[in-house]
């Protein structure tokens, strides 16, 4: 079973922020998010199995075995206080999977869904189709979006090839299965409140037109944001800062929503 791990910050936040990673890695994109993010957020990072602290654990492929997996940590933390989920590529179909599902269990929504550099589950994604592609061509698609090494890693037999490659063609083939699943009217459809949804400026991927096509997929607010970068764009400082400064907007109004309720509540 998932454990929630925290990225090493600062203590005292209010709002916690769980994020997932793209296909094929860790956790390492979200190392400077607890700075960067500012006051009030708990960055901490759902970790997949077989990366990480957990790469010696069989690797998910199926939505059934990645709710078994992720979704009871969620909720025990979604009645802690308040939370919101951001997912990058791979980690966006993710976190909108449990966002489905925490709604499915009755518990506290998240105060927002955050998606980055994914096209919605609806469009046509050529790198999800080519999980069973041989490597003559899959690696000509991931040269493109930058993800292969150069030199003699990426090389049958090298390091890369050995230990990346693997990991993220199952990823792949779970991107696929969350997709087909985002389609099933029972386990899949829109969700029910405020959805961000992040493009990178140049990525070759998730195009920023493309990925207005989200608002399908929301009942509630919908904000689209262009940021500077490619495809990998979740490293840089400027991401976290915009999904950070939403975590205390988001955390103020359901604070002020709540009082006011309960104010009105005490006038009889």
């Amino acid at each position: 079973m998932a454990s929630l791990t925290a990225v090493q910050g600062v203590a005292g936040r209010r709002v916690r922020l769980h994020c997932l990673a793209h296909a094929g890695a860790g956790v390492a994109s979200y190392r400077r998010w607890p700075v960067a993010a500012g006051p009030g957020v708990d960055v901490a990072a759902l970790v997949l199995p077989g990366r990480d602290s957990r790469r010696r654990e069989p690797r998910l492929t199926e939505r059934a075995g990645l709710l078994a997996d992720l979704l009871p940590p969620l909720l025990e933390a979604a009645r802690l206080g308040p939370y919101a989920l951001y997912g990058h590529s791979l980690g966006a179909l993710v976190a909108y999977t449990l966002t489905r599902a925490l709604a499915d269990a009755g518990v506290p929504q998240p105060l927002f869904l955050a998606v980055g550099a994914c096209l919605p589950p609806h469009a046509s994604a050529a790198l999800v189709a080519a999980a069973e592609h041989p490597d003559e061509l899959l690696l000509p698609l991931l040269d493109e979006l930058g993800s292969l090494p150069k030199g003699a890693a990426a090389h049958p037999g090298g390091l890369w090839h050995r230990s990346v490659l693997p990991v993220l063609r199952d990823d792949l083939r779970l991107a696929r299965a969350l997709r087909q699943a985002a389609l099933d009217p029972v386990t899949g459809g829109s969700v029910d409140l405020p959805l961000l949804v992040f493009a990178g400026s140049d990525d070759p991927l998730a195009v920023p037109a493309a990925l207005e096509e989200w608002r399908q997929w929301t009942t509630g607010p919908i904000t689209v944001r262009t940021v500077d970068g490619d495809h990998f764009f979740a490293g840089a400082d400027v991401l976290p800062a915009l999904v950070g400064e939403a975590c205390r907007a988001y955390e103020a109004a359901d604070a002020a929503a709540a009082a006011a309720s309960a104010s009105a509540g005490g006038v009889r």
